[in-house]
């Protein structure tokens, strides 16, 4: 089974607007419309078995709004076999931010969503250490933007050291940073996360993105990311056990991101492993 670990979506009466924004913000191509049907198609398009929606709050009122509409979503979904099912979220500045991770446990949702850049904190401060904490006493699963984000440039408030301190102030729990462990950071991640139980994800890291043909990114080393020999790298450091397939749909072409892990030179079992059968222990999938 393949288990792509990280995409978006939004609500139809907004999609459009919202990836059309985002890619003119980020300079990138979408490969879908934003929506559950885009994502479901480009599943079906590339082979994908199940995909974890990771909404993301950018303001505190939003929390218990998508929260709620994300338990729908995975009832709808589930009802249907479809093959999507979504996280919950949850703002560094939600005042009652105990009890909203009590109701996403409640709710059936398996983790939360967290973005320090979208969210304006940095990961290790008190408001988020106190939210992480939280979520390792509920045993949900929180998948963290890690690294740049394309879209801010030179903005990090989830930076490998940063990742470290939390783990450092709250021991082990079920943490997942994305784009291997810190977009464009990837050579800090190993020295200073190896040796702590991180997991980790391949969204919107492995051979080149796309860019938008406005002419903001000039050269081929601009829109690089990682490669082969990197990736091994970290596969080495890390273990198979702890690395996620993700896409970040609908930033990357899912075909393309798959056929990088299939081209790796990796044990079939280890493939399988990353492709799905850690998505399926972790989030106790069926």
């Amino acid at each position: 089974m393949i288990i792509d670990i990280h995409t978006h979506t939004f609500p139809a009466k907004i999609a459009a607007l919202a990836v059309e924004k985002l890619s003119r913000t980020s300079h990138t191509l979408p490969f879908s419309d934003g929506t559950p049907e885009g994502l479901l198609s480009n599943m079906q398009r590339a082979g994908i078995d199940r995909s974890v929606i990771l909404p993301v709050a950018t303001a505190a009122r939003q929390v218990e709004h998508i929260n709620d509409s994300s338990a729908r979503l995975n009832e709808e979904y589930e009802n249907e076999n479809k093959g999507l099912f979504s996280f919950g979220c949850v703002h560094p500045d939600h005042e009652c931010y105990r009890e909203e991770l009590a109701r996403v446990k409640t709710l059936g949702l398996k983790g939360i969503k967290i973005h320090p850049v979208y969210q304006g904190v940095n990961l290790d401060d008190i408001r988020f250490l106190r939210i992480l904490d939280r979520a390792a006493e509920l045993d949900l699963a929180v998948i963290a933007h890690a690294g740049y984000d394309i879209g801010f440039p030179g903005v990090v408030r989830c930076s490998p050291r940063m990742a470290r301190n939390v783990i450092d102030q709250i021991g082990q729990f079920r943490l997942i940073l994305a784009h291997m462990g810190g977009w464009r950071q990837w050579d800090e991640v190993p020295q200073l996360l190896a040796d702590t139980g991180v997991y980790i994800d391949t969204a919107f890291s492995t051979g080149s993105f796309h860019p938008l043909d406005d002419g903001h990114w000039k050269t081929k080393e601009e829109t690089d990311m990682m490669d082969t020999d990197q990736f091994m790298t970290l596969y080495h450091a890390f273990g198979p056990e702890r690395i996620f397939f993700g896409t970040d749909s609908p930033w990357s072409d899912p075909q393309e991101s798959l056929e990088f892990i299939q081209n790796l030179p990796l044990p079939q079992a280890d493939r399988e492993k990353i492709l799905g059968d850690n998505a399926l222990k972790l989030l106790n999938l069926k």
